[in-house]
């Protein structure tokens, strides 16, 4: 029986005040698409009235209890076309409590709805953040979860409804000050292996400047429809099968979950001044921080372990050149790709011995992927190692199926703290599952470092063909408009040193970058090596002003601060059923 299914995304400019017209300009555009088969139908956050309310008095005529006038028209839309359409709109519950909510609506009514979970900045004037939370809706064309716009900012959301067994994730959301398909979007479909559908609005009110690109986004992160500007239908063909497989970079992730590494999940670091929380009852100080630079060396690791180490220190000079406190190597580095328990080093050891000396030499800081050898054992391993020889390793904490034949898995996170602030380590694949950066990020990290042998593609130029937008809104071509490890640094407010091997003849695609702790910052303070073997530097900065609360991103972590972790429980519970 064939899984196959279309499914249409709609794009649309609401005008405030213009409720009935709103509605009736919806209503036109889902019946087109419902006309041209669309099986489920997908409209933007706030649709039927618009966005930008001052306050509740403002948009307290708008309102609606759920099901209302309003569902009650579109439910009877998808009655005459056996359809599903998802609906954004401004609820008002029994206590008089308004809520920015979705609802989903079957061809027998409603069948349910979210509230948002994480008002953005001016909701709060008008709306309580939504208390229903993670939900999974069964329906005859698949499982469907909904997200509103900043919900999808949060890892722990979409994955709760993976993890839940959803195929489609309906993003309805009021996207701006980026040019769109979002790269937070593409992300959320590609490392939970589902699709993701998304209807954003366009145009300007009260001069915020929405950025549109609604699209159908497939589990593999492939944008596979898409609307630039303008009120418009697009339609895609989806197959569930595709999402039900849940595999990430032809891996089966949802197995290779550690849930009991990941209980601090469910805590909030930054729910109080981090600047106190971490130095409580004489706890290490936390880093001051400071500005420096910080390099990615990309190239190919060969099977000769003294010819990899003469590279490294050749690529390691070069950094030192540009001004580099600190440089990333790739996985598995010193000994190569192909046979690394053969090449397995101890740590200490020789290797480590004088990669210590070249720490000293250059007054540099090396992160560098090693085959750790431990009695019987083999890790895929890291080491940090500082200028004064101090060596710090992590031993990777997610393997791919390949790696679980040669190697065990690491049990335990690692965090050094130094001079340019606190560092967390992760290798390859760890960096696949949001999770991992998360911990990181919530132990404090300003620094995540990633030295990685990742075949898969996980980078995209962007697929709109026109500009539409207005500035603040970047339009311009962009080669590598999303990249998955930049999601990583700007989701969880950290720099991400992400050190990749360049072998194209075996898959490896390289695009190593050091990115930034703020998404939304152009021009963006990242620099990525783009061909071949080479180093990208940047300059980072972790320290703070002279005041008692964090003056810095990285210490501040604003997205890290507005999780909702009272819903997280799921994320360290094993999942029956999900492969």
């Amino acid at each position: 029986m064939s899984r196959k299914i279309q499914v249409a995304t709609v794009q649309f400019e609401p005008t405030m005040f213009e409720k009935e017209r709103n509605i009736a300009d919806l209503l036109a555009l889902c019946e087109q698409a419902a006309q041209a088969g669309a099986r489920l139908i997908v409209t933007p956050e706030m649709g039927t009235t618009g966005y930008c309310w001052f306050d509740r008095a403002e948009v307290a005529p708008y309102v609606e209890p759920i099901p209302g006038p309003s569902t009650d028209r579109f439910a009877a839309l998808a009655k005459k076309y056996d359809c599903y359409i998802v609906v954004g709109l401004p609820e008002v519950d029994d206590d008089g409590i308004y809520f920015n909510s979705a609802v989903l609506i079957g061809p027998d009514g409603l069948i349910g709805r979210h509230r948002k979970t994480h008002p953005y900045i001016a909701e709060p004037k008008w709306a309580a953040a939504g208390d229903l939370h993670n939900q999974v809706f069964e329906t005859p064309i698949g499982r469907i979860a909904i997200l509103i716009c900043m919900d999808i900012h949060f890892i722990e959301t979409a994955r709760l409804m993976a993890l839940g067994g959803a195929d489609i994730i309906c993003h309805v959301s009021n996207w701006l000050a980026e040019r769109t398909p979002a790269p937070y979007w593409i992300s959320r479909a590609f490392e939970n292996g589902c699709y993701v559908i998304e209807s954003n609005r366009w145009g300007l009110e009260r001069t915020v400047q929405f950025s549109g690109g609604s699209c159908v986004i497939a589990p593999n992160g492939e944008i596979v429809a898409v609307i630039d500007g303008g009120d418009g239908v697009a339609l895609a063909e989806i197959d569930l099968d595709a999402a039900r497989a849940r595999r990430v970079a032809g891996e089966p992730v949802f197995r290779r979950r550690r849930p009991e590494l990941y209980p601090e999940l469910l805590t909030d670091t930054f729910g109080w001044n981090p600047r106190d929380f971490f130095t409580l009852y004489g706890h290490a100080p936390w880093p001051e921080g400071k500005a420096s630079r910080v390099s990615v060396a990309q190239f190919a690791p060969s099977a000769d372990v003294d010819a990899n180490l003469d590279r490294i220190v050749a690529l390691a000079r070069k950094a030192k050149a540009d001004g580099a406190e600190l440089v990333v190597f790739p996985e598995l580095a010193v000994g190569g790709l192909v046979d690394p328990a053969s090449a397995a080093q101890l740590v200490p050891g020789v290797a480590t011995d004088r990669l210590s000396a070249l720490a000293h030499e250059l007054s540099l800081y090396l992160v560098c992927g090693i085959a750790e050898r431990a009695g019987d054992l083999c890790y895929n391993s890291a080491v940090l190692i500082a200028p004064d020889g101090a060596l710090t390793a992590y031993r990777k904490t997610h393997l791919t199926e390949d790696e679980r034949s040669r190697a065990t898995a690491g049990d335990d996170w690692t965090v050094a703290d130094t001079p340019l602030g606190r560092i967390g380590m992760l290798i390859g694949h760890d960096a696949m599952f949001p999770e991992a950066g998360r911990v990181l990020a919530l132990r404090g990290c300003d620094l995540i470092v990633c030295p990685a042998a990742i075949t898969t593609r996980f980078s995209s130029p962007h697929a709109g063909t026109t500009i539409a937008q207005s500035a603040p809104i970047p339009t311009g071509a962009d080669r590598y408009h999303w990249h998955h490890f930049r999601v990583r640094a700007g989701e969880n407010n950290v720099f991400l040193a992400f050190a990749n091997v360049i072998d194209p003849v075996h898959g490896y695609a390289g695009l190593s970058g050091v990115f930034g702790p703020d998404t939304f910052a152009f021009p963006r303070r990242e620099a990525i090596v783009e061909d071949g073997e080479g180093v990208a530097t940047v300059t980072i900065d972790t320290s703070n002003l002279d005041c008692v609360y964090p003056t810095n991103v990285v210490r501040r972590k604003d997205l890290v601060s507005m999780r909702m972790p009272h819903s997280y429980r799921p994320l360290v519970q094993a999942v029956a059923g999900n492969s």
